[in-house]
């Protein structure tokens, strides 16, 4: 096995750096440093984290152009994206500067005691495995509200965008944050699961692929450390009779199209009611190849390379797979190294690839369905349940399926997206716990019963 990483830029396959992995003893020291900083950093006042949250908001911003390019650089991802990323994490640390407070604050509870409340109180160490396609966001939406609780963490970002995880390390530090209250570690999954065995570290929290929250939950349940899993999805988009698509097609072709279709909440399967079918698909088609493809690094390039060769190999094979089942290509379906042309199947049907699994990268999977019950019927037609959206005019009878969509997320004439402001994550095969929100900054405390009598 490689001792060292190697980053490649995928869009013109140049080596970006080189990077030694930690040896046994490094790590060590990291763990102790990071369960060190804890006992003195549980003990800060609330009011100063929120500080630090403003500092680190601060450094974002001063740094928004050299961490945007670092990040199209390392993983593919349209520099406009890149950038639009790092905004999107100013206005996440800028929601918990202003908000820890009153999320972590004492609750308190009438009962026959003289006094009892509910303490929030945090869990020590905690371990955080992160993906390559927001390698700036997933991290911080983890991190900030973890670090802001009163944690430290340990980062094992994945290997293709390890600039970006020592960028993180940095961020914190220059941010005034303690020494050990953010650390990367450069591992190999072997390594990493060790750490979780290590008895220091309290919890886990994995954004990654179903094989892979599977793995990290086994060795986490053995040994009863709480963990979080965020993992793959194959949202439905459904697309009603009497959807506006002048007014929401654009926001359809985004929910698929976005960092070129490398997200696990992208729409990835549409279900299209057949009388307006014909329509949706023209005119979906029309946009798709609209999209300008290019050089990544162009402000004007909105879809370019997948972040490493073996993902556009991947998905060509689902696609081959779902052709010999009887999909139609009707654009796309060409590849040249991490490449992938954007591509529309129709005559998608349950039991390919396309509809059962997971598709990163931007194909869309277009399947028609004669009326509104089929359409919901198809929808939750899945193992995973990350998220559904729906675009209708009948904001009443979207209502009324509420119940019926059992995913982490239901949006009406939106595409599913993450926001500070709102609970995050899935259920099924996408997952446990949430990110975000309130209740994203609780998963990790211990919510300890308070009870007092003279």
């Amino acid at each position: 096995m490689s001792s060292k990483i190697i980053s490649q830029n995928p869009y013109n396959g140049k080596e970006i750096n080189s990077y030694k992995l930690f040896s046994k003893t490094t790590i060590e020291t990291c763990v102790a440093l990071s369960e060190k900083t804890f006992n003195t950093w549980k003990h800060v006042e609330i009011s100063e984290r929120e500080k630090l949250l403003k500092n680190l908001s601060k450094n974002l911003i001063k740094n928004k152009q050299t961490y945007g390019e670092l990040i199209t650089q390392e993983m593919g991802k349209p520099i406009s994206q890149s950038l639009a990323e790092i905004e999107k994490c100013v206005f996440l640390s800028d929601f918990y500067a202003k908000n820890a407070d009153q999320f972590l604050a004492d609750e308190l509870i009438e009962t026959d005691a003289e006094e009892s409340f509910i303490s929030y109180d945090p869990l020590g160490c905690i371990l955080g495995v992160m993906p390559w396609n927001y390698p700036f966001w997933q991290v911080l939406r983890f991190a900030i509200p973890t670090i802001t609780a009163g944690n430290t963490v340990l980062l094992k970002h994945a290997s293709n965008v390890t600039g970006c995880a020592l960028a993180l390390q940095d961020l914190f530090e220059d941010s005034g944050f303690p020494k050990g209250c953010f650390q990367t570690l450069i591992a190999n999954h072997n390594q990493i699961d060790q750490i979780i065995e290590d008895p220091r570290i309290k919890a886990v929290s994995l954004t990654g692929s179903e094989k892979a929250g599977r793995h990290i939950a086994e060795i986490a349940g053995k040994h009863l450390k709480k963990t979080v899993l965020e993992l793959g999805g194959n949202n439905a988009c459904l697309v009603l009779a009497d959807a506006d698509l002048d007014t929401h097609l654009e926001t359809m072709v985004n929910a698929r199209m976005q960092n070129t279709g490398q997200s696990c909440i992208a729409a990835k399967r549409f279900i299209v009611v057949e009388t307006i079918y014909e329509e949706f698909v023209e005119k979906f088609k029309n946009n798709v190849e609209a999209l300008k493809i290019g050089d990544p690094m162009q402000n004007s390039t909105e879809i370019s390379v997948l972040a490493r060769k073996d993902l556009a190999d991947t998905l060509k094979k689902q696609i081959d797979n779902a052709i010999k089942k009887g999909a139609k290509v009707l654009i796309g379906n060409k590849k040249n190294k991490a490449f992938f042309e954007p591509t529309i199947l129709t005559n998608v049907t349950p039991g390919m690839p396309v509809f059962d699994e997971e598709t990163f990268g931007p194909v869309a999977a277009i399947v028609k369905v004669k009326n509104t019950e089929e359409a919901y019927k198809t929808a939750c037609n899945s193992k995973f349940g990350l998220g559904t959206m729906v675009f209708t005019k009948n904001i009443q009878e979207a209502r009324e399926q509420i119940l019926r969509i059992e995913d982490g997320a239901f949006f009406v004439n939106e595409l599913v997206k993450s926001d500070p402001r709102l609970p995050f994550g899935g259920t099924k095969a996408s997952g446990f716990g949430r990110e975000l929100s309130k209740e994203g900054m609780l998963e990790f405390v211990n919510k300890k019963t308070i009870y007092i009598n003279l």
